[in-house]
């Protein structure tokens, strides 16, 4: 285990709840026991700063998606940090979760072309939720945070 106390930014946003259930499992992941290094931050979409982006070692983000775009929050977000964090956050690791009730490609592709430009590093494959979320989609999530703890843990990233 790395001695070096290492930080993952969850950041989110859920309306109905569902994207709020699978950041729960996702945060639950990251914050396994066997992770004493990791110090996890979860913000809402609406709350979270360019200060926790640049607090963060890797980011973990969540939206529904929302007439086949991620939601408002999550692009406002986007609109907040993106220049104070453009030239101090190249390189960061992200990954994705998404609650669609499409296919959730069009909130994957508007998220990746924001994400291309601020020159961060995917790490993980994306966990996308189309339908009802169930219990392996939940467990999913959890191991979408816990590969992201491990990660940082090990200093793979």
């Amino acid at each position: 285990m790395s001695a070096t106390t290492k930080h993952l930014l969850i950041v989110y946003h859920s309306q109905s709840g569902s994207t709020a259930r699978m950041a729960e499992a996702v945060i639950d992941g990251a914050r396994d026991d066997a992770f004493e290094t990791i110090i996890v931050r979860a913000r809402d979409a609406l709350a979270a700063s360019a200060d926790d982006v640049l607090w963060a070692d890797a980011i973990l983000l969540g939206t529904p998606e929302n007439f086949g775009y991620m939601s408002g929050a999550l692009k406002y977000f986007f609109d907040r940090i993106y220049y104070p964090c453009l030239e101090h956050s190249q390189g960061l690791g992200y990954g994705l979760f998404i609650k669609a009730g499409n296919d959730g490609q069009g909130a994957l592709t508007a998220i990746e072309r924001i994400i291309k430009g601020l020159g961060w590093r995917t790490l993980a494959a994306p966990v996308i939720v189309v339908g009802d979320v169930d219990p392996a989609h939940l467990e999913a999530c959890r191991e979408l945070g816990m590969t992201f703890a491990a990660g940082l843990d090990a200093g793979l990233f």
